[in-house]
């Protein structure tokens, strides 16, 4: 079984262009494959898709040039303008691009708690896995009690089950020991057939300085008694875990998690699920 890292980012730095990062953040430079590689061949990792990190077309063939030159970025999730009048234009020009195997917006950093149910928007996801495209969810628990609707609404209309991924784990308030409107909202989208979660992220989520796995266990088993193990996709979510934990310990992690609550799965969330999630 090929095992895929399904979640990580790579950019060239500056301050501009990620005006999020602080000056004096570890992650403030550069990221790219050659710099991936020795973690993924450590943690005996096979491959990885690349997520975006900036809301750009441009970026999107940047990741895709990296992709081209790396095989062992076998997909990329891209970003372009979901909720732009033309989007059935815009996605017809992407389709013949080797490598795009879906779209995300950060939905996270939306002032409206509202977005996801945006007509245009769901208008724009609606036209991109109906074409093909699977799409990543990315939202903190105050916009997750949508996720649910967001999901149906994009499904009408669509002949197969849009290929839908919740990032993150939809971001746990770990750290401050948050649970609801979380775990209800879990649980509900979790009820939508072809919504997958990926286990990731959650290190960043903890205290930086002071997370252990006995906090992060309660939001794991959560994830897995809502999704369960079929639904589940590990990704490392480096750079950004940097914050918390070095690419090793966020493996380590998820895999003394399943050694603990699913070993039979280890190889479906190691890999076969996002084979599945990304139609790669």
């Amino acid at each position: 079984m090929t095992r895929i890292d399904a979640h990580q980012h790579f950019w060239s730095y500056s301050q501009s262009a990620f005006d999020w990062i602080d000056l004096e953040s570890v992650l403030a430079q550069d990221f790219l494959p050659a710099d991936l590689m020795p973690s993924l061949d450590d943690a005996a990792i096979d491959g990885c898709i690349a997520v975006q990190a900036r809301q750009s077309e441009a970026e999107t063939t940047w990741l895709l040039a990296l992709a081209a030159a790396c095989p062992r970025i076998l997909g990329v999730v891209g970003w372009i303008d979901l909720r732009a009048g033309d989007i059935a234009e815009r996605l017809e020009a992407w389709s013949g691009s080797s490598g795009l195997v879906g779209f995300r917006h950060v939905v996270q950093d939306e002032p409206d708690d509202d977005f996801l149910l945006n007509p245009d928007f769901v208008r724009g996801v609606r036209a991109a896995v109906g074409g093909g495209f699977s799409y990543d969810i990315l939202v903190k628990p105050r916009q997750a009690i949508h996720v649910r609707r967001f999901c149906d609404r994009v499904a009408e209309g669509v002949s197969a089950a849009p290929r839908l991924i919740l990032d993150h784990g939809a971001k746990p308030d770990i750290a401050q020991g948050g649970w609801q409107p979380w775990a209800d909202a879990l649980v509900e989208m979790a009820q939508v057939p072809s919504l997958y979660c990926k286990i990731s992220g959650l290190v960043t989520e903890a205290d930086h300085a002071t997370w252990t796995a006995d906090q992060i266990a309660r939001y794991l088993d959560h994830l897995l008694a809502c999704f369960g193990p079929d639904r589940l996709i590990f990704g490392s979510d480096w750079p950004v875990c940097r914050l918390a934990a070095e690419y090793h310990q966020v493996v380590d992690l998820i895999d003394a998690f399943i050694t603990r609550a699913c070993p039979e799965a280890r190889d479906a969330i190691f890999g076969g699920n996002a084979r599945a999630a990304y139609g790669l």
